[in-house]
């Protein structure tokens, strides 16, 4: 069994498509749009067959949850950049770009190389070695 693909609701489309593609080397795949209910979505590929759906609907309303605070549901997502000097240019090149950043990178107690940013929805991702 594998995981098909993740899914995000979106607020912005179009900016977290290219936050995936800049930051990760995602490739993304066309757009869907259905009309009728006004559900837009793109797949983005990984190069190792992991997928990640971006989804916006104008009728999905927007969280009220903290990014900061841990909280029930999907919680984060591990998008792995191969070692631990990847993991430590990630987060030089994340802080350079302004992003928020929510912890050095460190090793974790269940031996996870990983540092924590937010894409520009508030999502946290761990990106890991």
């Amino acid at each position: 069994m594998r995981i098909e693909h993740v899914a995000i609701w979106s607020r912005d489309l179009d900016a977290l498509r290219e936050f995936y593609v800049r930051r990760f080397g995602a490739h993304p795949g066309p757009l869907y749009h259905n009309p009728r209910t006004g559900f837009r979505s793109f797949f983005l590929g990984f190069a190792d067959g992991a997928r990640l759906e971006l989804m916006a609907r104008a009728d999905v309303p927007a969280s009220q949850d903290d990014p900061l605070r841990q909280r029930q549901g999907l919680i984060h997502l591990a998008l792995s950049v191969g070692s631990e000097e990847a993991v430590d240019r990630h987060h030089a090149q994340s802080l350079a770009e302004g992003l928020r950043v929510l912890d050095a990178p460190r090793r974790t107690g269940d031996g996870y190389y990983e540092y924590v940013l937010l894409d520009p929805e508030d999502n946290r991702i761990e990106v890991t070695a």
